[in-house]
């Protein structure tokens, strides 16, 4: 096609021994190209990195933030190099190599739609590990979000849904005045919301993009205390400090507080200690001083903590740079290359000001266009994850209580008349093609589809 990109023959005609040459020959063509591509932009994106971190003025080391990154007590010989949050060499992996990570998200509307897409496929693109994603929804990001994963068929990756409507009733009695809304509090009833089984999860906000492994985040689960039930990155504003205006009186934390952008949530020790009494207590005690929530759940987890400080174990800030307008997350990192987990906790979001934001930007643009359909790679000596319900196959969508997934679109079959949601799934599963993705090389069937068709 005039366009440069090759079109699939139809599986009818694909019987004849013909068509399968011809049709091998476009895909072997089509292949030279993306590996093309991907070198070049490989290229680009490495030479955008060195030339952010080479800049003049580039060291915001701050000594007090990076000393206080993990803190447990098989940290001590790590001091140094935790101090610049900077790693020269890889460290030996703290995940088994097939371990199922869970990872949960609150999702709820278009626009949250097309942030979580972006944030999984950032997590996907580094992933080495099986995944089981779990998205409390409301009925449009279901749809949404069902459609997505149907039609990437990502091996070694489940999704369950959860009803947010059935969530409601449990949070809708607190005042928030948080952008976010009542979906900006469901985060405190995962342990409900969630099967008793599942014992681990790492909890994320939409508006996150990864930049490494979550592997490596999983894996600090195995630093936490006996006593430690969440895990949380220091707040890198001074909200919590109370000096950001005149009477100014957030709610009550430990120190500068912590962000729940990012959150390692112990399910099985929180369920133990009687979580869903204890929020709600605090919450009932500080409302009635305060009358309404200023950042949603997070202002409620850091009550708790500050009652409770011994229950938390801090993160690394390169686990949640924060680019919210009153952050000083440039502190947080000397150089771009020690990012992890890049949160764009602003209403402004891509329009915040950062002294590097622009890199920032062109990462998260970068994944927001990528063709999910690349991601279909085999994890190599992995058996296929079977979750407790029922035997997992490839794409395959687990759906709880209310809700049911929706089968995968095709590509040419959108149109004018299509609802919006299925407009929108299609615009979000294609896009340029990123670099080389860590792990095994792709097979000849997961090359077929990452061959493009004219719009």
């Amino acid at each position: 096609p005039p366009d440069g990109r090759s079109l699939l023959l139809a599986p009818c005609l694909a019987d004849t021994p013909a068509a399968q040459v011809l049709e091998r020959a476009v895909l072997e063509s089509r292949v030279r190209e993306v590996e093309e591509e991907n070198r070049q932009i490989r290229l680009q994106l490495s030479q955008s990195q060195q030339g952010v971190g080479q800049q003049p003025d580039g060291n915001y080391g701050n000594q007090q933030w990076a000393a206080s990154a993990d803190t447990g007590p098989e940290d001590g010989d790590n001091t140094a190099e935790d101090k610049n949050n900077h790693t020269e060499c890889p460290r030996s992996p703290t995940v088994q190599k097939c371990e199922l990570i869970h990872v949960a998200c609150v999702c709820a509307g278009h626009n949250a739609s097309r942030d979580v897409v972006t944030l999984v496929k950032s997590v996907l693109f580094h992933r080495r590990n099986p995944l089981h994603f779990h998205f409390i929804t409301d009925t449009v990001a279901n749809r949404i979000l069902s459609s997505l994963f149907q039609s990437w068929m990502v091996p070694s990756v489940q999704v369950s849904f959860y009803d947010a409507d059935e969530l409601k009733s449990e949070v809708s009695w607190i005042p928030n005045k948080h952008y976010s809304g009542i979906y900006g509090l469901m985060k405190l009833t995962l342990t409900k919301a969630l099967p008793s089984h599942l014992t681990k999860v790492i909890v994320l906000d939409t508006d996150i993009t990864f930049a490494t492994d979550i592997a490596e985040l999983w894996g600090i689960f195995r630093k936490f205390t006996d006593k430690q039930v969440i895990g949380l990155v220091e707040n890198q504003s001074d909200w919590y400090l109370g000096n950001l205006w005149k009477n100014h009186k957030p709610w009550p934390a430990l120190g500068r507080g912590f962000n729940t952008g990012v959150i390692l949530l112990y399910l099985e020790r929180l369920r133990r200690i009687g979580w869903e009494q204890m929020w709600r207590l605090t919450a009932e005690r500080e409302l009635m001083s305060m009358l309404s929530t200023s950042l949603a759940d997070q202002d409620i987890f850091n009550a708790f903590i500050k009652q409770n400080p011994v229950l938390v174990h801090q993160l690394p800030c390169f686990w949640n740079v924060q680019l919210s307008d009153h952050t000083r997350s440039e502190q947080c990192y000397t150089e771009v290359s020690d990012l992890k987990v890049i949160h764009w906790n602003s209403p402004k979001k891509l329009r915040v000001k950062n002294k590097h934001v622009e890199f920032f930007r062109n990462l998260y643009l970068t994944f927001l266009e990528y063709d999910g359909n690349l991601l279909r790679r085999e994890l190599f000596g992995c058996p296929s994850q079977a979750s407790p319900d029922r035997a997992y196959q490839p794409g395959a969508l687990h759906v709880r209580r209310r809700g049911s997934a929706v089968p995968a679109l095709r590509s040419g079959l959108r149109g004018p008349q299509e609802p919006q949601e299925r407009r929108l799934s299609h615009r979000l599963q294609r896009g340029p093609v990123l670099p080389g993705q860590p792990g095994e090389e792709r097979g000849p069937e997961e090359r077929q589809h990452a061959v493009r068709v004219p719009d």
